[in-house]
């Protein structure tokens, strides 16, 4: 009879005990909790399914961003350089990826010759790429290493920010499956 009611008191002080334990952690939870999407063209994301940003979350970059409608150009030099499957494999990376504005800033006889010159097309595109998730506070002030082997810059503060002084992040923080994404409104070109 003591051993139940020893048993009983245990069980008791043990459920007591896990719900405190939740209440102490939350907070910590909660103040690690990733920032949300940012940026004015975060509106005209899809509200639903794949390429919402929802939808997003759950595929790997590539896959992700073939579902997005702002970035079919970007989705197929992606293709063109032989990366999808690179960056889909890849682990906590951002991507700056550049909006289908973005591409329609540079002249089409410039942006047709980058498509149809994969060396000249996989080192721009890599450049877009850093291999490590970037956070929002990491964006106010940083240099990071691409995984074209070059530099690129991040300034800012609050929702605005500019990559390598010529580049607008329009809608940053997106997650996927694998990375971070950061749509920005010009190309970013690699130092030569």
């Amino acid at each position: 009879m003591t051993t139940t009611r020893l048993q009983r008191t245990a069980a008791t002080a043990a459920a007591l005990a896990f719900p405190a334990s939740m209440v102490f952690f939350a907070p910590q939870a909660q103040a690690q909790a990733p920032a949300e999407p940012f940026g004015p063209a975060c509106a005209s994301v899809p509200m639903e399914g794949a390429g919402s940003l929802e939808g997003m979350a759950k595929d790997p970059v590539a896959t992700a961003a073939s579902n997005n409608p702002e970035l079919t150009t970007l989705v197929s030099a992606v293709k063109k350089a032989g990366l999808v499957d690179t960056l889909n494999n890849a682990e906590n990376i951002t991507v700056f990826a550049p909006t289908n504005a973005a591409f329609e800033k540079i002249p089409k006889a410039d942006l047709d010759a980058l498509l149809n010159n994969k060396e000249e097309l996989t080192k721009v595109l890599t450049y877009h790429v850093v291999g490590e998730k970037l956070t929002t506070k990491q964006l106010e002030d940083g240099t990071y290493k691409t995984l074209q082997g070059s530099d690129l810059t991040v300034k800012g503060s609050g929702s605005d920010f500019t990559v390598n002084d010529s580049s607008k992040i329009v809608c940053g923080n997106i997650p996927t499956a694998n990375a971070t994404v950061n749509l920005v409104d010009t190309v970013l070109m690699p130092p030569s």
